[in-house]
C-alpha cells in the first residue's frame, strides 16, 4: 500500500508540475490549483484523461476547451475535463467574490 502512495504521489507530483507551467497563464490558473485540490480524488482513469490533456502543446487552444469556446475533440472530453469545467467555474467564482478580475 505503502508503494502505491508513494507512486500516486510521485504522478501526481508530475502532472502538478506540467499543470502549473503550461506557458498560459490563464491556463495555469486554472490546471494548476485543479490538480493541487481536485488531482488527489481522481481515479485511474481520469489521471490518464487529465494526462492526455495536459500533453497537448497548443495551450490556446487547451484552454479554450476548458472555457468552451471551441469544440473539446472527443478524446478529450472526459469526466475530467468535465470536473475541470467545473472547477473553473467555482474557481473563477471564489476569486471574484474575492475581489479578484
Amino acid at each position: 500500500m505503502a508503494d502505491t502512495d508513494a507512486r500516486l504521489k510521485e504522478r501526481l507530483g508530475r502532472i502538478a508540475f506540467r499543470a502549473w507551467r503550461r506557458g498560459f497563464r490563464e491556463a495555469d490558473l486554472v490546471l494548476g490549483p485543479f490538480v493541487d485540490q481536485v488531482g488527489p480524488t481522481l481515479d485511474e482513469t481520469e489521471l490518464d484523461a487529465l494526462e492526455a490533456l495536459l500533453a497537448q502543446d497548443d495551450d490556446h487552444r487547451l484552454y479554450a476547451w476548458i472555457i468552451g469556446t471551441e469544440p473539446t475533440p472527443e478524446a478529450h472530453d472526459t469526466s475530467a475535463m468535465t470536473k475541470i469545467r467545473a472547477f473553473m467555474r467555482d474557481h473563477v467564482a471564489a476569486a471574484v467574490a474575492e475581489g479578484a478580475g
